[in-house]
């Protein structure tokens, strides 16, 4: 992984953590449930949206690169991969 990605990832993600911790307050304040729910999607999105960049990224350089080469076995490997992700 590079590095502008990785750190971008680990802001992103730090902020995720704080967002979670907001949620369990929400709840242990006893918030109003969609309130609560409101910060669980923001959450969620904010998640995908770090899973997005880290797969643009994987198939920028991972899949790139073993598309390029020559080794079938490579390119299965990363084919089964993505496959396995998608899946999901």
């Amino acid at each position: 992984m590079d590095t502008p990605t990785g750190k971008k990832a680990l802001t992103a993600l730090k902020r995720i953590e704080g967002q979670v911790r907001g949620v369990a307050k929400m709840i242990e304040d006893r918030r109003y449930c969609i309130d609560v729910v409101t910060q669980i999607e923001a959450a969620r999105a904010a998640l995908a949206r770090v899973e997005a960049d880290l797969l643009r990224q994987h198939m920028s350089h991972c899949v790139k690169a073993a598309m390029a080469s020559s080794d079938p076995g490579d390119q299965e490997r990363v084919i089964d991969e993505l496959i396995g992700v998608f899946k999901r």
